[in-house]
């Protein structure tokens, strides 16, 4: 019998096989947990809504997937990077979520609501040297919901901390 569910959405200009969900897909296995990773390449691509594609149709399409998930009961534990941590984080407002997992957070999205989440556990990995999203807005937005919030020497993509950032994962995973 499965622990609960973890939906990892990928970021832009990425996809559902793209490393980092892919080793937070194998920890869930690994720790009893059903996944699946959406893929939003379709939605990116569609440059003519924003210069990071069609977000409110990628959230729609993940609060599809997450509300079926929570109607199959068992927990839904919500997972994603930039852009998918950004839908994850609001989708979380919408279907009943055990726990949130993100990485590299933007805390705003353009025309789209600001980043925010239910109160759930919530883990954020972010990088002191991401280029995109400034690290004092995602420590600003951890420490206002007691987040537990990672820090590590790297840039956006967290491409020398896949590892560390599946351990956080798996402990996020135990704790529930």
């Amino acid at each position: 019998m499965s622990r609960g569910h973890c939906i990892l959405s990928h970021g832009f200009e990425s996809g559902p096989d793209a490393t980092k969900v892919t080793a937070l897909a194998e920890v869930a296995e690994r720790l009893g947990f059903t996944s699946e990773r959406p893929d939003y390449t379709d939605l990116d691509a569609r440059l003519e809504v924003s210069r990071v594609g069609d977000v409110p149709a990628r959230l729609q399409r993940l609060l599809d997937i997450a509300g079926r998930a929570a109607a199959r009961g068992g927990p839904v534990v919500l997972a994603g990077s930039s852009l998918g941590a950004y839908i994850s984080a609001i989708a979380s407002l919408h279907v009943p979520t055990r726990a949130l997992f993100l990485m590299v957070p933007p805390t705003r999205m353009g025309a789209m609501p600001a980043l925010d989440a239910a109160p759930v556990p919530t883990s954020v990995v972010h990088a002191w040297h991401d280029e995109l999203i400034p690290a004092d807005e995602v420590i600003a937005w951890a420490r206002a919901r007691s987040a537990r919030l990672l820090l590590l020497d790297d840039t956006h993509r967290l491409a020398a901390h896949v590892d560390t950032t599946a351990r956080a994962f798996a402990e996020l995973l135990q704790s529930l």
